[in-house]
């Protein structure tokens, strides 16, 4: 094993930093330019593409499309035997575009690889940049992960903008199903007895969700919105569907909430007489389970560029939403903190909030979100302890076998 002597952290410290310096223009240009023009889940063909060429400009080895996903890829440098996964995504929002701040992510991630570029033979890594497509809905990294992707990796890394600085966040499992309903048109006013109403199976089934909600579990979540209510007011409606998201603490609480909500569902066919159908549209997003070790060295790191984390008493009660980082969690070594951008009163998914993504505090977040990731990737390859513990959780999960992780892809119930 490559060991590097415990004098030369500072200088390795202060050239990572160096290089995120080197490079504020080409990272805050990044991120200002993929936030000008958002591309949601699976379409983000240019943004895949900017991460991509410059990476490529500063000597990686790039390979896109990968798993199957037109805007995945996967960047990488180096060859040494500690793999550091850094995600990066790029997906934005409909409608309030980059409201979720993916754009400060990939520039960040791309500002952390080639800080630990510069340092790799030293420290025996090997540099691999994720891009991990379609966090907002689709799980890129979930599907990713069923391909191989993560099998070598040894630990993972991505930071999250957000109204403040917490290093071990918490999120919610969720799963994403899209109901239905199919009846039988008839005009309304002529002939309403030949009628199936997909419209009625839709409220029937607002209606038990929304009495369930009395009875749900302490973080049990349940969301949705309609996506199609009917043609016009003169027919009744033979086809209606709506999605919703469906969140919990943990896995096993996700699955006795969703039990409950397809209940809800068969209720409305049920009393109207139409068929349905449920479809799980994303992956099931496991919640966070983030390694100690590495977000206590991010705490350090994050300290060390003059941030104020929450402490660790209150970040245990902040609940981030979800993320199929969640997944890469329980399947290994990784982190993924959030750093505070200056918003206001806003948060994520707030027209506010994508606003506050192009800004001065927004550009300062991808670079000491940067040098954080490089710092705490570094510290884990200088430390002998933790080297050593995460080259053996690899081999372990070698051993294991990847089908035995958090991987639930979606399909036809």
């Amino acid at each position: 094993m490559r060991t590097t002597p415990t004098h030369d952290r500072s200088a390795l410290r202060e050239r990572c930093r160096e290089v995120v310096r080197w490079n504020e223009a080409a990272l805050t240009g990044l991120s200002r330019s993929l936030h000008a023009e958002p591309e949601t889940a699976f379409a983000e063909h240019r943004s895949a593409a900017e991460v991509a060429a410059l990476l490529t400009d500063h000597g990686f080895t790039v390979q896109a499309p990968v798993a199957g996903l037109d805007t995945a890829l996967v960047a990488e440098f180096g060859s040494g035997d500690l793999v550091v996964g850094i995600c990066a995504e790029y997906d934005a929002l409909p409608e309030v575009g980059h409201a979720c701040g993916h754009n400060i992510i990939a520039a960040a991630a791309v500002g952390a690889a080639l800080a630990l570029a510069d340092v790799a033979d030293e420290v025996g890594l090997t540099v691999r940049l994720l891009g991990t497509p379609a966090e907002e809905t689709g799980g890129g990294k979930v599907l990713m992960m069923e391909e191989g992707v993560f099998d070598d990796v040894a630990l993972a890394l991505m930071v999250h903008p957000g109204p403040e600085d917490i290093c071990l966040p918490s999120s919610l499992a969720i799963t994403d199903l899209e109901v239905r309903y199919t009846g039988r048109a008839a005009h309304a006013a002529a002939a309403p007895e030949l009628g199936r109403n997909a419209a009625d199976a839709l409220t029937v089934a607002q209606v038990a969700i929304g009495l369930l909600r009395q009875h749900l579990e302490p973080q049990q979540m349940v969301h949705g919105i309609v996506t199609e209510g009917g043609a016009a007011p003169n027919i009744v409606p033979a086809r209606t569907a709506a999605v919703y998201n469906l969140r919990a603490a943990e896995e096993r609480s996700l699955k006795r909430l969703e039990n409950r909500i397809r209940a809800c569902f068969e209720a409305g066919a049920t009393a109207t007489g139409c068929s349905h159908e449920i479809v799980q549209i994303s992956p099931v997003y496991a919640e966070l389970a983030c390694d100690h070790w590495l977000s206590e060295e991010y705490r350090r790191s994050i300290t060390d560029l003059g941030r104020e984390p929450l402490d660790r008493s209150t970040e245990r009660g902040r609940v981030i939403g979800s993320t199929d980082m969640g997944n890469v969690t329980k399947a290994l070594p990784a982190i993924h903190p959030m750093i505070a951008v200056e918003c206001g009163d806003a948060v994520n998914h707030q027209a506010e909030f994508a606003a506050a993504c192009a800004t001065a505090s927004a550009d300062r977040a991808v670079l000491d979100g940067a040098v954080a990731m490089a710092w705490t990737a570094l510290a884990a390859g200088l430390d002998g302890t933790q080297r050593e513990r995460l080259l053996a959780g690899l081999g372990d999960r070698a051993r294991k076998g990847s089908t035995e992780q958090f991987c639930t892809s979606g399909g036809v119930a």
